[in-house]
């Protein structure tokens, strides 16, 4: 098992921004897709982003366009999920994983999430 552990949420007042980082245990990041997630209260789980080992990035949420980006810095094994113009439903808890590439529903089928971060976006 892979594990991963997502930091960087917290509250944040509409219009504004987080970073979140996705830092991996024991493995190296370069070799793996990471996928970020995000679950709100009651709602299903939605993908987000995704990066794959190229750089090439996948988007899930159509909601997100323009205003999240993912990236990866290798150096720091580490993946992040910029979020900027941050609005109240992106509130939800993210998760990230790393996967062998970034399938279409991958967040649907993957199982070993870890604890995730919370991001809350309130005036």
């Amino acid at each position: 098992q892979l594990q991963v552990v997502e930091s960087g949420g917290g509250l944040v007042q509409p219009g504004g921004s987080l970073r979140l980082s996705c830092a991996a245990s024991g493995f190296t990041l370069d070799y793996y897709a990471i996928g970020w997630s995000r679950q709100a209260p009651g709602k299903e789980r939605e993908g987000v982003l995704c990066i794959s080992v190229s750089g090439e990035i996948t988007n899930y949420a159509d909601s997100v366009k323009g205003r999240f980006t993912i990236s990866r810095d290798n150096a720091r094994n580490t993946v992040y999920l910029q979020m900027n113009n941050l609005k109240p439903e992106d509130t939800a808890v993210y998760y990230c994983a790393a996967l062998p590439a970034c399938a279409r529903t991958w967040y649907r089928a993957f199982d070993h999430w870890g604890q995730g971060t919370q991001v809350t976006v309130s005036s």
